[in-house]
């Protein structure tokens, strides 16, 4: 491609949309290598740059793939744009005032970090959309892990 005249930042800005888009969880460091070739790109030129473009090529090009995240991120979106639009249930709100306290905000609300592995099973979303789950990794690379602590946390069934 730059043989043929292709603009450097192009490569790279492509690059930088395959590591989240195609590689994302899997390899949470294949962001930050496009990301760094790109920047090497941009602050070097070429002839050097290519360097660093041939580099995250071939690292992005061997990762573990998956589009969860991505795919997650558009469930989301759908129910954003298409769900009724609830309010975010009282134990999550802020009870900055008597009043607040005294209409329930905040109330049975668990902090994470006070449970044991820093997770409290809770319902973090309004009640049209409760016990939805919009990420669901994949058995790929280090989203292997990821899947196997929300099975731990939520239960086989809620992966």
């Amino acid at each position: 491609m730059l043989e043929a005249g292709e603009d450097p930042l192009f490569i790279a800005r492509r690059l930088v949309i395959l590591a989240a888009e195609d590689i994302g969880l899997a390899n949470p460091g294949a962001l930050p290598v496009a990301v760094a070739a790109q920047q090497a790109v941009h602050f070097i030129g070429l002839p050097e740059g290519r360097i660093p473009l041939a580099e995250a090529t071939v690292y992005l090009a061997t990762s573990p793939k998956s589009n969860a995240a991505y795919v997650a991120l558009g469930r989301a979106m759908d129910d954003v744009r298409n769900a009724p639009h609830e309010p975010v249930p009282l134990h999550l709100r802020n009870a900055v005032t008597g009043l607040m306290r005294g209409m329930g905000y905040g109330k049975d609300y668990k902090y994470g970090h006070d449970s044991e592995g820093h997770f409290e099973e809770q319902e973090y979303l309004p009640p049209g959309l409760s016990g939805r789950r919009y990420y669901e990794p994949s058995d790929q690379g280090s989203e292997a892990a990821i899947a196997e602590r929300l099975r731990r946390w939520w239960g086989d069934d809620k992966k």
